[in-house]
């Protein structure tokens, strides 16, 4: 970890950063401890939760239950000055609730590997030094109401609140050793993506993402490009 700045709180934080839904706030008292400061503005940016880890140093804590695309230019500027650690919740099951309608299970399912939908609008800071990920396997019930604008194709109904109701899991990721351990053990050196999709049990749209996630990263390196796909091999870094 790079030597940190002083945390200063000078800058008037941007419009809408202290906006936070039910999920957000559940799971922020779920990671937070005593001590800890909450909405603490930072050179311009509002930050979930600051934890002191010594006299000189702090973490920053963001809870990011949406796109990490939004927190992308956020990241760029605070990196080099402050550890942050990223609290990503991923729903292993969501349960729909509809205003006068029976309560239903979502049919998507989704694991840890959903990160890879995300990193791949930051796939250059993932090896950060300063950068770490939480990954919190939830269930959630979504509260809906419908809403005559919205498309027919997405049902008329709109989520307007997001609950957790479960904690299941957490992972944690300190470095990019620990997302290359998502790939499957028996990768033959060189790999397309429908090697690790077919090898890892995954669908080729995840596959595809945890590469290109690894080659802006620098840790997959492309040997050729075949109607096949893509051929790939593991950097030594």
């Amino acid at each position: 970890m790079k030597n940190q700045r002083n945390i200063t709180t000078t800058t008037p934080p941007h419009i809408g950063t202290l906006n936070e839904g039910s999920l957000h706030a559940s799971l922020k008292d779920h990671v937070s401890k005593e001590g800890d400061k909450f909405e603490v503005p930072i050179n311009g940016y509002v930050v979930d939760i600051v934890r002191k880890i010594n006299q000189t140093n702090s973490i920053l804590i963001e809870i990011q239950t949406k796109s990490f695309l939004a927190m992308r230019k956020k990241l760029s500027s605070l990196l080099d000055d402050y550890q942050i650690h990223i609290v990503y919740p991923v729903p292993k099951q969501t349960v729909l609730k509809k205003p006068d309608k029976k309560p239903r299970k979502s049919p998507k399912k989704y694991s840890v590997l959903t990160i890879f939908e995300e990193l791949v609008s930051i796939p250059e800071l993932i090896t950060h030094p300063n950068l770490s990920f939480e990954v919190i396997v939830v269930s959630v019930r979504k509260i809906q109401q419908f809403d005559p604008s919205l498309r027919r194709r997405r049902g008329g109904y709109r989520t307007i609140n997001t609950e957790l109701t479960e904690i299941h899991s957490t992972q944690m990721f300190e470095g990019i050793q620990d997302f290359l351990a998502l790939l499957p053990k028996d990768l033959p050196k060189v790999f397309t993506t429908s090697d690790i999709a077919s090898l890892g049990k995954m669908s080729r749209q995840t596959a595809q993402q945890m590469a290109y996630c690894f080659r802006k990263a620098g840790v997959f390196h492309e040997l050729s490009h075949t109607k096949k796909g893509k051929h790939y091999e593991i950097t030594e870094f």
